[in-house]
């Protein structure tokens, strides 16, 4: 937080897009006809795949000072919260720099997999099943209907500008039950 009037505090702009993310990464449906798995690690999961798209697009502004400095900041806001978070579970001191290190690790291979991915090195729905469903099995309507989300997600994402994201608006669209197709679960 930065210091403001009076003494006051306010949050950056990292912070406040950062919570925005968690925000839509925690929406019901994701959980409920997406299947992605509602547990500690499904939730991980999810706000990796927001803030690497997010990330993804501000590399868009590659001379952009403001971008880059809104890329560091959004990565430095996720793991100190990540540090946060894994405190407030009773994980002791000790190991907890152990497990941010590795939560660092699983966004940047994430991160990499994506990209490839929305690059056509490989189909979305194969990087997807991979981390995001990782740990559950899934129907394979779930996995082609988020993998159609993100595509859209990402193509909104694209036309958004910085000034938005500095603003704290991180531009998804958001996934409604017409995401779904009729193959995948129903709410």
């Amino acid at each position: 937080m930065l210091k403001g009037e009076k003494g006051a505090f306010r949050e950056s702009p990292a912070q406040i897009l950062y919570f925005q993310l968690v925000a839509h990464a925690r929406q019901p449906i994701f959980y409920q006809a997406f299947g992605v798995p509602d547990t500690v690690v499904g939730r991980f999961d999810m706000i990796l795949l927001f803030v690497a798209l997010v990330v993804r697009r501000l590399r868009g502004d590659a001379l952009s000072e403001d971008a880059r400095a809104l890329a560091d900041g959004l990565f430095d806001v996720l793991f100190a919260d990540m540090d946060r978070s894994l405190r407030e579970m009773g994980i002791s001191d000790i190991r907890v720099g152990k497990k941010v290190k590795a939560m660092a690790q699983a966004f940047y291979g994430r991160s990499t997999a994506y990209d490839a991915a929305l690059d056509g090195g490989e189909p979305l729905d194969e990087a997807l099943r991979r981390n995001l469903y990782a740990s559950t099995e899934v129907d394979e309507a779930m996995v082609q209907n988020m993998a159609a989300y993100i595509q859209r997600a990402m193509a909104g994402l694209e036309g958004h500008t910085l000034n938005r994201l500095i603003a704290g608006d991180p531009g998804f669209v958001p996934p409604t039950q017409g995401d779904v197709d009729p193959g995948g679960e129903e709410i």
